[in-house]
């Protein structure tokens, strides 16, 4: 079977460790085009995958205007304000997409991708990674097998970790709506999704609660200045970037989050970016509006209940889950998984075997490998069966995800609808 040919529209991080599957599976798939509007990101992809210079592109529609693209799919790791418009042409010329999580930032995008994909008749696969991981097959199997009964409640708590709050969401990319969307739908849909997943029902009403408490100008330090490097406070600082980076190069860990900071691994090229670029400024001087705690209370179709608490304030790490069955309890920590009997009385525990760390650094739990092998070989065999994050499971734990913050600015509970 010849290798699936892929187009990356978008050359940044995660398009980046898509791209490096491909490379390490070149039998499954292999990158062969390419569409960034930074040069210098656009040719170290090309020249990583040997792309030609004709399949290098500095947009999408250029990309996908070209009539002699050849390829079998686009992968789309834009942003995600840029993620409509390429999905929607892309399913119009009839091209399988695999697209970065969330679908777009509002309900009206959302539909508007699903409507595209069902009408092209293309395979649609969001990169809700967590589904993909070993740790979510063991517990899904668990749960599907009954081994805790019929699932009554859930409890699901993401620790995204007060350095990853500081690198994305307060000095990154995320750090503002309208740069990016909200919190909840930024980070964590994942989880909303994983959820949905893992109960196998839709979600039909939801309330929420949070918002910005600590990353805020009045929160600031007496004597902190601007950036860190000039802060005479920044020893004292938890969200120090000096400390954060510089070590992390003095590690040797030539990865996320410190390739976002600077592509050249230099201590040199690093302090010039902690004085110059975003990553250095002081986290109570930025101009940062998303939340930094948020709370969701879910009701699933037939009562299923789930309360879901994304904090900043931790070391972050595996999600922690709690699921409570009629017969028995679940309790998962990322790699390890806990089954308690009701009847027996026993404690079952479960070897996940995760393959890599909960972040995007350590390919969230073997996630980003399990995504790449189901899309590729849908692609490859025309058997979607294998894709667990499709239109209609996506739109419906998407559009819970907006339905929650609608709810948490209103202070009402939200029935979840198409609009």
């Amino acid at each position: 079977m010849d290798p699936v040919r892929l187009a990356l529209i978008g050359a940044g991080d995660r398009g980046t460790s898509y791209a490096r599957w491909a490379l390490a599976h070149p039998d499954r798939a292999r990158i062969v085009a390419v569409a960034e509007p930074d040069p210098d990101r656009r040719e170290r992809l090309a020249a990583a995958h040997g792309i030609p210079e004709a399949g290098r592109h500095p947009g999408w529609a250029e990309l996908l205007a070209d009539p002699g693209l050849g390829v079998d799919a686009v992968v789309i790791t834009t942003q995600d304000t840029g993620h409509a418009d390429p999905a929607v042409a892309a399913a119009r010329r009839g091209l399988h997409i695999m697209l970065e999580k969330p679908l777009a930032p509002t309900p009206e995008e959302c539909v508007r991708i699903v409507d595209a994909v069902h009408e092209a008749g293309v395979m649609l696969a969001v990169c809700h990674v967590l589904r993909y991981a070993p740790y979510t097959r063991l517990v899904k199997q668990l749960i599907d097998g009954g081994a805790i009964g019929e699932v009554v409640s859930v409890q699901h708590h993401e620790p995204v970790g007060f350095w990853h709050q500081a690198h994305s969401f307060v000095r990154g990319n995320w750090r503002r709506e309208d740069l990016s969307s909200f919190m909840l739908l930024a980070k964590s849909c994942h989880d909303i999704d994983w959820l949905q997943h893992v109960v196998g029902r839709d979600i039909a009403r939801v309330s929420s609660f949070g918002g910005l408490r600590h990353f805020r100008p009045e929160n600031r330090p007496a004597g902190a200045a601007d950036r860190c490097l000039e802060c005479a406070v920044e020893p004292d600082c938890p969200y120090s970037a000096p400390r954060l980076y510089l070590d992390q190069l003095a590690r040797g860990e030539h990865a996320w989050p410190l390739s976002v900071v600077t592509p050249v691994f230099t201590e040199e090229a690093l302090t010039a970016a902690l004085r110059e670029g975003p990553y250095g400024r002081c986290v109570y001087a930025c101009d940062n509006d998303v939340v930094d705690h948020q709370v969701v209370a879910i009701e699933f179709d037939g009562g299923v209940s789930a309360a879901f608490t994304m904090n900043a304030f931790n070391t972050g790490g595996h999600r922690r889950t709690r699921i409570f069955g009629t017969r028995g309890e679940l309790v998962c920590d990322g790699p390890a998984v806990t089954v308690h009997d009701f009847v027996t009385g026993t404690a079952t525990s479960h070897d996940a075997a995760a393959a890599g760390g909960a972040d995007a650094a350590g390919g969230h739990g073997g996630g980003d490998a399990g995504l790449m092998e189901a899309f590729t070989a849908a692609v490859a065999t025309g058997d979607r069966s294998g894709i667990l994050s499709g239109p209609e499971q996506t739109l419906n734990s998407h559009l819970a995800t907006f339905a929650a913050e609608r709810a948490r600015r209103e202070g009402t509970v939200v029935t979840v609808a198409r609009p």
